[in-house]
């Protein structure tokens, strides 16, 4: 693997752990306001670089600022409540912005397009409210232990997934046009690699954390995830083939950028939520 790669994510990965283990939810929810700023203003950057779109900015970076600030007006008298809370904002925020973006239009006369509101509404439903799911996942119950399964399904595939690419790289069968450089080997590989990593985290979560975690439930959901997951990754290089570019930026070195980073847990976030409810 490339040096720089592997070199960001010792120092990357610790940081991130200390955030989101040892710090507040105000602290929390800020920091995944960054990252959804940093990786829409990639987002709408490709579309501007590629196809000359004219994205509404403002509103995006609004909505993905807007994360900062999920708990910050109410006080619920419990984690469900704080659950509720977040997904009623989140759509409060979808229906406002989607209104937003009309009225820009109009009032540009048509110096903002339909495309280009479209580009920018795609990119706010992708981007900042998809990314959105963490900082709810992380409100649950035991929400620190919970919000790692999507994290670990989601690097583990793609780190399984290169490894089974590399081994079987002389008799590999590719998956899609849209990211040549994958394989069905791969695929299957990161898939396996992401169950077994999941059900490592869940015997130790099981044993030091007196938690009571279903391994057959484990497996089901990190497979599912992990197949989520490559359909994010699919996703993501769609947009990056369309706009006719390698990577959505060089902000991470031996990664691209924000978005290359966190592009299959943008689709695993919201699923993991939904599959995650009721497993403790």
């Amino acid at each position: 693997m490339d040096t720089k790669r592997v070199l960001t994510t010792l120092l990357g990965f610790p940081l991130i752990v200390a955030i989101i283990e040892y710090g507040n939810s105000a602290l929390v929810d800020f920091f995944f306001a960054i990252v959804a700023i940093i990786a829409i203003k990639e987002y709408f950057g490709a579309f501007e670089k590629g196809k000359k779109a004219k994205p509404i900015r403002w509103i995006g970076y609004l909505v993905a600022l807007s994360i900062a600030f999920l708990r910050f007006f109410h006080k619920p008298s419990s984690l469900v409540d704080i659950d509720v809370d977040m997904i009623n904002m989140m759509f409060c925020l979808v229906i406002f912005s989607v209104f937003i973006v009309f009225f820009h239009v109009l009032n540009s006369s048509m110096k903002t397009n339909v495309i280009d509101a479209a580009v920018t509404v795609f990119g706010i439903l992708y981007v900042p409210v998809l990314i959105m799911f963490f900082p709810i996942i992380h409100s649950m119950e035991h929400g620190k232990i919970l919000i790692w399964y999507p994290v670990i399904c989601g690097w583990a595939t793609d780190i399984f997934a290169y490894l089974a690419g590399k081994f079987f790289s002389a008799r590999k069968h590719k998956f899609s046009v849209i990211s040549p450089n994958k394989s069905i080997e791969g695929c299957v590989g990161g898939a396996i690699g992401a169950v077994v990593v999941a059900l490592i985290y869940t015997i130790a979560c099981n044993t030091y954390f007196y938690t009571n975690i279903s391994y057959i439930y484990i497996i089901l959901i990190s497979l599912v995830l992990s197949i989520v997951g490559q359909v994010g990754d699919f996703a993501a290089s769609s947009i990056k083939r369309y706009n006719e570019i390698k990577d959505y930026s060089n902000l991470i070195p031996g990664h691209g950028g924000m978005l290359d980073r966190i592009d299959s847990l943008l689709f695993i976030a919201p699923v993991a939520y939904v599959l995650l409810t009721n497993i403790m």
